[in-house]
């Protein structure tokens, strides 16, 4: 989400006319499947992309569907995967349209077929483990999908849903340079890359994981503008989402440098008062935006396992805030 500031950068000189670049997807022409060594799926169009699973040694009690952030694949849930299936949780998380083995890297699919994609992942898990509650967990812009999903498929509800530092900073909480800047670039120079090298940004205080991505050819370094564009277009759905029906965990990191707090109080502020919303929030102190693989990554993870154990539960960790405001004068002036 950094990258926006470099696209307020842009000048504003007029180029031809250019249009963002969605990657083709079908109509719904197959039946969602799980393949047989469960590496990859095909969804409801025919795509085969690749998923990832992490199993305990015995029968699952919960299944975790996890979906990675933005530029990200499903590496990002590797050592918190890991660690759950020792609590006897199974993670299944697929490289989302665009990203890391998937087809069409770099460009974006559409927030609606990425949610559903969700909706059809869920299925096939319901029905892999029948009779095993399906838990939702989003980081970032995998929050946005998430939220996005929930609002999409209404009637079909996961046990839970786990929120890692969402990706809810829509349009509404931009500064005007930000959109302005977004709007003209993407149709203009939609095929732009930028790096974001040079922004003084830190996701994490995981210096070596940082330095382990910036050598991942999976990890996207390139982002093109009309892959930014969508990726606005998803934040401004999932700004917006009142998901009520389904317990909530949102977790976010006061150090956070890329989804700044105000759209997140904003976000908690109007979920509290919706009727419905079942929703518990945990703020991290020493937390950063790479909640699940920071240095203090496993009291996060120890969080997430115990409230799935039991959503009523005291977190183990303390981070819950019950009130607003989320944070205290000196939390605001870190992180963004």
């Amino acid at each position: 989400m950094h990258i926006l500031r470099l696209v307020a950068l842009l000048s504003l000189v007029g180029l031809a006319a250019c249009a963002p670049r969605l990657q083709p997807t079908g109509e719904q022409i197959a039946v969602p499947a799980i393949a047989a060594n469960e590496s990859t799926w095909q969804a409801g169009d025919g795509r085969i992309l690749p998923l990832r699973r992490w199993l305990p040694a015995q029968q699952p009690k919960t299944v975790v569907l996890a979906m990675h952030g933005f530029n990200d694949y499903s590496n990002a849930f590797t050592e918190a995967a890991e660690w759950w299936a020792g609590q006897g949780i199974a993670t299944y998380a697929p490289d989302q349209r665009g990203f890391g083995r998937a087809p069409f890297t770099g460009y974006w699919s559409g927030e609606d077929r990425m949610a559903d994609d969700l909706a059809e992942l869920h299925a096939l898990l319901r029905r892999q483990h029948p009779g095993v509650p399906v838990y939702w967990l989003g980081e970032s812009m995998g929050g946005a999908v998430v939220l996005h999903g929930l609002t999409r498929h209404p009637n079909l509800r996961p046990a839970g849903t786990v929120l890692v530092a969402p990706a809810v900073w829509g349009r509404s909480s931009m500064p005007l340079l930000y959109r302005t800047a977004l709007f003209v670039s993407s149709y203009t120079i939609p095929w732009k890359t930028f790096t974001g090298s040079g922004l003084k940004i830190q996701a994490s205080d995981n210096i070596e994981m940082l330095r382990r991505l910036s050598r991942d050819p999976l990890f996207i370094k390139a982002t093109r503008v009309d892959a930014i564009h969508g990726l606005v277009n998803l934040m401004d759905e999932a700004a917006l989402a009142r998901p009520a029906g389904t317990p909530l965990l949102l977790l976010y990191g006061v150090k956070d440098e890329v989804i700044p707090k105000k759209p997140v109080e904003r976000f908690v502020e109007a979920l509290k008062m919706t009727p419905g919303v079942d929703m518990r929030v945990a703020v991290y102190p020493q937390g950063w935006h790479m909640l699940l693989r920071d240095l203090q990554a496993e009291v996060v993870w120890r969080d997430i396992a115990a409230w799935i154990g039991n959503t009523r539960a005291v977190l183990p960790s303390g981070a819950q805030r019950d009130t607003l405001p989320l944070f205290s004068e000196s939390e605001k002036q870190e992180g963004r």
